[in-house]
């Protein structure tokens, strides 16, 4: 299969593309201006509507694409600056490669990234992809963010809306930030520790996504592991496997004073108890079914 990724350079995309090179497929990455192009790439620039005609020409067509690009959620402060940028850098670059694609002679399946912030903070809600949408910046991204994507369908092409969980990778994501404070014996929960925490290993997310895109799954994906779990919880396994104490809390107060109130609200501490429904009842099988085995995988690599 011909399949372009655009944010493969990041955590999950660089995982994703030496996933789909080692089983054959014909890679295409999505690059910003300034990179050295190759004949499996296409020249893009979001924020400038700008999309290379001829390498896209090139290329020639994709059987899938999978959009992954966008500013990180929970790497600064949220400022109204900061705010714009995170909002815009998904949906202006998710309508801009809807337009690409819609220019081409057959339209391609898409697997569009979004995130389980479209539930928002929901206390102890089961929540699956039949749920509504919660309140807030980071909700009201995501569902704008989703629905710029789906206006694919309009060409009569699926589109797969990628709800990812916490990815727990040690070379990436929350985790890496965190493994070092575990290390020296300073690791704890965050807030009161009772928020749900909707976790998936780094392998599961590639191997769903690969997964989708074999199957075709067309509408909501939810990517977090079957069984979520507290953030106490979590922070007591990755204590205990790391053979440190877990005497630590970081508090509230502590938390909006380094990254602002709304960021600690609507990530941080945001309680989404999220189940993929569809993953599970279409027969996809986990290899990291649980924190725990997440986990030990994470610290095994």
């Amino acid at each position: 299969m011909r399949i372009g990724i655009t944010g493969s350079s990041g955590f999950i995309g660089s995982a994703l593309v030496q996933s789909l090179v080692e089983r054959g497929d014909d890679v295409v990455r999505f690059i910003r201006p300034g990179s050295v192009p190759t004949e499996s790439t296409v020249r893009w620039d979001p924020s400038r509507q700008l999309v290379d005609d001829a390498d896209l020409k090139r290329v020639g067509s994709f059987d899938a694409v999978v959009h992954l690009a966008g500013a990180g959620l929970a790497d600064k402060r949220w400022s109204e600056a900061r705010k714009r940028e995170i909002e815009s850098s998904r949906t202006e670059s998710t309508s801009l490669l809807v337009h690409a694609l819609s220019s081409l002679d057959a339209t391609p399946f898409l697997a569009s990234g979004s995130a389980i912030g479209f539930y928002g903070s929901r206390r102890d809600d089961e929540l699956d992809e039949s749920s509504s949408s919660g309140q807030g910046f980071l909700a009201t991204t995501c569902v704008k963010w989703e629905e710029s994507a789906v206006a694919l369908r309009a060409r009569g092409a699926k589109v797969a809306l990628l709800r990812t969980g916490i990815v727990l990778d040690r070379y990436g994501g929350s985790l890496k930030r965190q493994l070092p404070l575990f290390q020296w014996g300073l690791g704890g929960s965050l807030g009161n520790g009772r928020q749900w925490t909707s976790p998936i290993s780094l392998r599961d997310e590639v191997r769903a996504i690969i997964w989708i895109i074999d199957h075709g799954v067309d509408g909501p994906v939810n990517l977090t592991c079957p069984t979520p779990i507290s953030n106490g919880d979590l922070t007591v396994l990755l204590a205990r496997a790391m053979k440190r104490p877990h005497i630590v809390q970081v508090p509230r107060i502590a938390l909006n004073i380094v990254l602002g109130s709304q960021l600690t609200d609507e990530a941080v501490l945001a309680s989404q108890r999220v189940l993929p429904r569809v993953l599970t009842e279409e027969g996809f099988a986990f290899d990291d079914p649980d924190t725990a085995a997440i986990i030990r995988r994470t610290l095994s690599t």
